[in-house]
């Protein structure tokens, strides 16, 4: 299954992508980590993604995507992938849609993990405390939660049109978030048979 995962920092998105990938035999792709390793590789792309990088700014999408393209046709990603930070625009998941289709492929679901605000809050403050990161204070906090819902509110519409959108209560235990994912999946990969 091609699956592309959602969510906000501190849904525990990162936990259940472990358990998915363990459970479905599939690469997990992060856009971060992909970035983070070509700029170590020093290989051309990292080049260019450290200059834009050094400047505060984000990788380019026309980087980011010839990056993902170029992980996806490794051999591991012949039976599908879970990616996670990629897309975070809709160029970019217009980009990932048109190489897609080249080779006759679509994705078959997003999953969007999703808990209440205060919830969120709850958990961020936690992990800040735990992880003595002294600049997640309240504010800096709620910007980052402002941001990522600019961000990713047209993903969701742009998905939800296109019916592969799913959203996933994420208040639970790691079980009881992670049964719900299998549900859902599971009536994906019925329904593409069907």
């Amino acid at each position: 299954m091609r699956i592309i995962f959602l969510g906000p920092p501190g849904v525990g998105k990162g936990t259940q992508s472990h358990k998915l990938v363990d459970s479905l035999y599939i690469p997990h792709i992060s856009t971060g980590e992909m970035l983070r390793e070509a700029i170590r590789q020093k290989t051309d792309l990292g080049l260019k993604v450290a200059a834009q990088m050094e400047g505060g700014r984000l990788a380019a999408d026309e980087i980011v995507v010839q990056l993902v393209r170029q992980r996806l046709a490794q051999p591991d990603c012949r039976n599908g992938y879970l990616l996670d930070g990629f897309p975070r625009t809709l160029p970019q998941a217009a980009s990932l849609d048109l190489a897609l289709a080249v080779d006759d492929e679509a994705i078959d679901a997003v999953l969007n993990l999703t808990v209440d605000e205060d919830e969120l809050f709850r958990r961020l403050m936690d992990r800040a405390k735990k992880e003595d990161r002294g600049d997640d204070n309240d504010e800096t906090i709620r910007k980052r939660m402002e941001v990522y819902d600019d961000m990713t509110s047209p993903l969701i519409k742009y998905y939800h049109d296109q019916q592969v959108l799913h959203r996933i209560d994420g208040l639970g235990t790691v079980d009881e978030v992670f049964e719900r994912i299998l549900a859902v999946l599971k009536k994906v990969q019925q329904d593409k048979k069907a």
